[in-house]
């Protein structure tokens, strides 16, 4: 027995695949789990509990397959589905988490984030971040129409990819999408952990930290664009794996 972390899915229409290897997840590995944690980011977009994607319906029903095999499911909202609310969390029988979290793991305290937050040195992502998380903001936004909802998201995944591209052309984009190390280190300490797991950064790692003389470690889960990640902790040992496609 194990339990499981995954971050990053991206599922989206235009990739089929991604969700077909989810489902083949959910019903293969993770039904012999002690628990599934789904540390953010699982849709491309997510624009309500109302979105229409197919494969919101299809990770409900699974997701609810999995809890009635005995397997808790548990989620932290990312910055591309921070708006997936109680009422899809219910449909989806998982339970929503704070980002970060601390949680004991076979009685050891880790914390849990999607790790968007870690990556202080993109100064204009954080203030996006802290406007889209104002519940002022969530609460107008959700009241308009969901046409509307719908393109603002294809709106803002755009602006997104030309941001990204213009970082690149600039030679910052490995930078500024990267944790910040003296945020790792600061808010590990303001945890009192040693071990934090989080998504966000595509770049599965497992790094060891100085965080004010305590040694700790930071695991970076990969995401599911070519081929899913996985991160299984049994018997004191934390084993990052990548799935076959």
């Amino acid at each position: 027995m194990a339990t499981l972390f995954i971050s990053d899915l991206h599922l989206d229409a235009e990739r089929p695949q991604i969700t077909d290897l989810f489902v083949r997840f959910l019903r293969g590995q993770a039904r012999g789990a002690d628990a599934l944690y789904i540390l953010g980011d699982l849709f491309e977009a997510w624009v309500g509990d109302d979105d229409p994607s197919p494969a919101g319906s299809v990770v409900a029903e699974e997701l609810r397959g999995l809890r009635s095999a005995g397997v808790p499911v548990f989620f932290i909202r990312g910055n591309r589905d921070f708006l997936v609310g109680p009422a899809y969390a219910q449909r989806a029988c998982m339970r929503l988490l704070p980002d970060p979290a601390v949680v004991l793991l076979y009685g050891r305290p880790v914390l849990l984030m999607h790790g968007d937050l870690l990556c202080t040195d993109d100064a204009a992502y954080q203030q996006f971040r802290a406007q889209t998380r104002d519940p002022q903001w969530q609460a107008r936004f959700l009241a308009q129409p969901l046409a509307a909802r719908l393109a603002f998201a294809q709106q803002a995944r755009a602006a997104s990819q030309a941001r990204h591209g213009e970082l690149k052309r600039k030679a910052m984009l490995e930078t500024i999408t990267d944790v910040t190390p003296a945020t790792v280190e600061a808010t590990l300490a303001l945890y009192g952990v040693d071990m934090l797991i989080h998504g966000h950064t595509h770049r599965p790692a497992v790094h060891d930290v100085d965080a004010g003389g305590r040694a700790c470690r930071r695991i970076v889960l990969g995401d599911w664009y070519e081929q899913g990640s996985v991160l299984r902790v049994a018997d004191g040992a934390f084993q990052l794996e990548a799935l076959d496609a």
